[in-house]
């Protein structure tokens, strides 16, 4: 079957506001959908982003939660960061992440589905109430640390606010899947919307033509004309290795293009 391709320069990123909120309910949802879905030995499952186990991975996930419905809570976890990112290669988000791991380490996975349940309508209503000018501010992005090589070096608040934080419960959700060696149940609306926005940000950085076929219900096909190579990968693999996740493989037509790393 013939796969229709769009021009890369005619895809739009997630709108702010009203899309974007739609795009991170979903993702919330499917998440929790799955987290119902798992067996108790499943929670202590071991994650790709050691030493996180599923459940590690939920703590954090709420705590990052949290975190946008509320800038008080915010507040606290930054200045955490700041203070003991020393501890974790000079990296203040690495320290973050681990202080909204130990804040819900004494909750049961039960308990942390529903206080995921609980708190992710406040965080998204928090995300899409950013100020404006808040939103064009752009902030360094901590290299060392999990921070994979490639990353860019700066990320702007609202692409955070819009996207990102929503990429980052997408992947964590395709993470607990494989650590529990299951399949994520995928579809266009949410997951293939998620991933073109992810094709439209790698297209842009490094600018170069392409013709990019990705495979499963998230895919599609995406190019810029001017003679550039032939790829084709399954759609979640695409996003693994844009987030530093697996290797690339340099034998891959291009191979180049795939070291330009994408925040999730």
């Amino acid at each position: 079957m013939t796969v229709a391709a769009f021009d890369i320069d005619n895809v739009s990123p997630i709108e702010w506001g009203e899309e974007a909120a739609s795009v991170a309910t979903g993702a919330y949802e499917a998440l929790l959908t799955d987290l119902e879905a798992l067996s108790p030995d499943d929670w202590d499952a071991m994650t790709v982003c050691a030493p996180w186990t599923v459940a590690d991975m939920v703590r954090h996930l709420v705590g990052a939660a949290k975190s946008n419905a509320s800038m008080l809570e915010t507040a606290r976890q930054q200045l955490y960061g700041a203070l003991h990112k020393s501890d974790f290669g000079g990296n203040a988000l690495d320290a973050t992440n681990d202080l909204q791991v130990s804040d819900h380490h004494d909750l049961d996975a039960a308990e942390l589905t529903e206080a995921l349940r609980e708190v992710y309508p406040r965080a998204v209503r928090g995300r899409m109430r950013t100020p404006g000018l808040m939103r064009r501010i752009s902030v360094s992005i901590a290299a060392g640390g999990s921070t994979a090589d490639g990353m860019p070096t700066k990320l702007n608040i609202g692409d955070l606010m819009r996207v990102v934080y929503t990429r980052d419960i997408w992947l964590h959700r395709i993470d607990i899947a494989r650590a529990v060696g299951r399949e994520p149940s995928l579809d266009a609306g949410v997951d293939g919307r998620l991933i073109s926005d992810v094709v439209k940000e790698w297209s842009d950085r490094h600018g170069q033509p392409f013709d990019l076929t990705l495979t499963g219900p998230a895919g599609g096909r995406y190019l810029r004309a001017g003679g550039g190579p032939t790829i084709e990968l399954d759609a979640i693999e695409f996003a693994w290795i844009l987030s530093g996740r697996g290797p690339v493989d340099t034998n891959l037509a291009g191979a180049d293009m795939l070291s330009y790393r994408v925040v999730f």
